[in-house]
């Protein structure tokens, strides 16, 4: 892997690590919340299992705004059809009539064996999502553990897999551009049948008789700031160096980051929102507009 690829969470472990700041594992900081007999918590390991009856999902135990989580998966083999495996991070939901929740995704589409799992990216903001890029893998995602990683700041938000930046969404809200900043997260995963459009459009459905879909993890990490009440929205944004996250080698993308960055778009990328004028009838949302890094 070049270093220009992993530069950037090169510095995010070492400011982590000046700032000794205590990281996560999964049976400390997270819980089984569905499908409680499909989810297995063991020290710092996880195991997620979607069958006919259930799926399965757990939640952080703990609400934070800004910083980054990550974990290590290996998704589900072979034929995977319509199995969808998350990995995000939320704020509340309210009610479908009433949502105003922020969310960053990551979501891996299953397939038919043979044919690739697409990696599923979106951005929520006041409720408000329809921001999807989706990739096909690099690399295989089922034959080993592979480095999954969400970082949130005031100024981006970072998608990354074993280090490599593959999608960053910029703060533009000066150009009116809605980012999220004042909504505390928590990070979920979860696995879960997605018969009527996950697998090529829908077409191609679940065999059961392949059961139980396995998603396994290991290696639960994350360097936030706690949420303590509407009090973080100004002390988690603060520019000071508690909150690690602001430090200026960190509030942009370095040339050589952007070149690695568009080397996977341009190879892997199979659905960018930006480019569906069909979708917007012809006017794209705002930051399609603007310089994305």
């Amino acid at each position: 892997m070049a270093i220009a690829q992993v530069v950037l969470f090169a510095l995010i472990s070492l400011v982590v690590m000046e700032k000794n700041l205590v990281l996560a594992t999964f049976d400390t900081d997270m819980a089984c919340v569905w499908g409680k007999d499909n989810c297995q918590i063991n020290g710092d390991s996880l195991a997620l299992t979607l069958n006919e009856w259930s799926g399965a999902s757990v939640k952080g135990t703990k609400e934070f705004l800004f910083g980054y989580v990550q974990m290590r998966i290996k998704l589900v083999p072979d034929d995977s059809a319509a199995v969808v495996t998350t990995y995000y991070i939320s704020s509340p939901w309210e009610s479908k009539e009433n949502d105003w929740h922020d969310e960053i995704d990551f979501e891996f589409l299953g397939n038919v064996t043979g044919e690739p799992y697409t990696i599923h990216t979106n951005i929520f903001v006041n409720g408000v999502g329809n921001k999807e890029e989706q990739f096909r893998p690099w690399f295989n995602p089922t034959s080993d553990y592979h480095n999954y990683t969400i970082f949130w700041s005031p100024y981006m938000v970072m998608w990354s897999i074993d280090g490599v930046v593959f999608r960053v969404f910029k703060n533009n809200e000066d150009q009116g551009v809605p980012f999220p900043k004042t909504r505390a997260m928590t990070v979920y995963s979860s696995i879960w049948n997605a018969d009527d459009w996950a697998c090529q459009g829908g077409q191609v459905k679940t065999n059961w008789t392949h059961q139980p879909f396995i998603a396994n993890y290991l290696n639960y990490e994350d360097s936030v700031c706690p949420w303590t009440g509407t009090n973080s929205i100004q002390d988690c944004s603060a520019e000071t160096p508690e909150n690690w996250y602001t430090a200026s080698q960190l509030r942009q993308v370095t040339q050589s980051q952007i070149e690695s960055i568009n080397e996977k778009r341009s190879n892997y990328m199979i659905y960018n929102y930006c480019t569906d004028t069909k979708r917007f009838n012809g006017a794209l949302p705002t930051e399609c507009y603007l310089p994305p890094y």
